[in-house]
């Protein structure tokens, strides 16, 4: 008979949404061994075409696509949307759901043995299919992610805080560790892609001049970069010891709104996030208050720590003289 993996603690999650969860939960562990078993299996890292936005897609991606799309019916999810597919499509027709996923994300990290996960976000269905997914993104009613590494984790929210579940290596079942994660408000790591440095705006130059500065700097502290291109795995570190994640928009072609999509990216992780404490923006402006212009949308996303998320929105607003100097005395930011 094949087992099917669960979350232990069941009255945490809101009575109608468990079956579209544990479905979840049953493709993720399933997902978990396949990567565990690396090259001992398939060559899951192994080009197979690209998606409708260009990114080249591996192996393990379409084939976590078609699982968790075939998991998901019967369980009162009506329209599924996934980075791998054009489309939205319909599960079931009297569904009360809408589920956004993106399957596999840092696909691109499964042949160096790198954290990779899966995210997902969930609204009330409208009888529209785009509908139902082009809305601000604050009417999520859940949201969350797995995360394949050394623990294969569960971080989900159902608008009343972050827990957090770890699949148990002996039972496969998802056990709670943590129903209050909280990101702790100071922390001296930032998370960004630092060879993109020439193509980014002044304000983010500034931002990042100011870290490296360090104790010399307006800053007056040390900070330590972090950056895995993977968002899962920067979410989870961000959420289990502080700091802060950019991905900004830039003047490369096809970068000026990011890389990331709002509806299965950058809107989960905004809710997991703030849930926690934290915050998230596209820069400037809270994701949650957004809404995607189209289901592969893209959209700039700095998120982690309240207070470091606010500095960088504020850098937005400081004067040009004071934006463009290097490492200048910008008076605001002296703490």
């Amino acid at each position: 008979m094949k087992r099917t993996a669960i979350i232990i603690d069941q009255a945490l999650i809101p009575e109608r949404l468990r079956a579209s969860i544990t479905a979840l939960c049953v493709v993720a562990e399933q997902l978990a061994m396949t990567i565990a078993r690396g090259p001992l299996g398939q060559s899951l890292g192994a080009g197979v075409g690209e998606n409708t936005d260009g990114d080249q897609q591996k192996a393990l991606d379409v084939m976590a696509d078609d699982e968790f799309a075939a998991a998901l019916k019967g369980t009162s999810v009506r329209w599924y949307v996934s980075e791998e597919q054009e489309d939205a499509i319909l599960i079931d027709e009297g569904g009360e759901f809408a589920l956004a996923i993106d399957p596999l994300d840092g696909s691109s990290n499964i042949d160096v043995n790198v954290s990779i996960g899966t995210l997902f976000s969930i609204f009330e269905t409208k009888d529209d299919a785009i509908e139902s997914f082009l809305r601000p993104a604050n009417e999520q009613i859940a949201a969350g992610y797995f995360i394949y590494g050394p623990q294969t984790a569960l971080m989900v929210t159902f608008g009343n805080g972050t827990l957090h579940f770890v699949m148990d290596p002996v039972g496969r079942n998802f056990v709670l560790v943590n129903r209050t994660v909280q990101i702790t408000p100071r922390s001296h790591e930032y998370s960004i892609n630092a060879s993109n440095y020439r193509h980014w705006s002044r304000p983010v130059r500034a931002y990042i001049d100011d870290c490296i500065a360090g104790t010399e700097g307006p800053r007056a502290q040390d900070f330590n970069m972090r950056w895995v291109a993977s968002l899962v795995a920067e979410t989870h570190r961000i959420l289990t010891r502080g700091g802060v994640f950019l991905y900004p928009s830039d003047d490369r072609e096809g970068y000026q709104n990011g890389r990331l999509r709002m509806v299965y990216e950058c809107a989960p992780v905004a809710m997991v996030i703030e849930q926690a404490g934290g915050k998230a923006t596209d820069g400037q402006d809270p994701i949650l208050r957004q809404s995607a212009k189209g289901l592969h949308a893209r959209t700039p996303l700095v998120f982690g720590s309240a207070e470091k998320v606010d500095r960088i929105a504020t850098y937005h607003d400081l004067p040009e003289g004071e934006v463009a100097a290097l490492f200048g005395n910008r008076g605001l930011f002296r703490t």
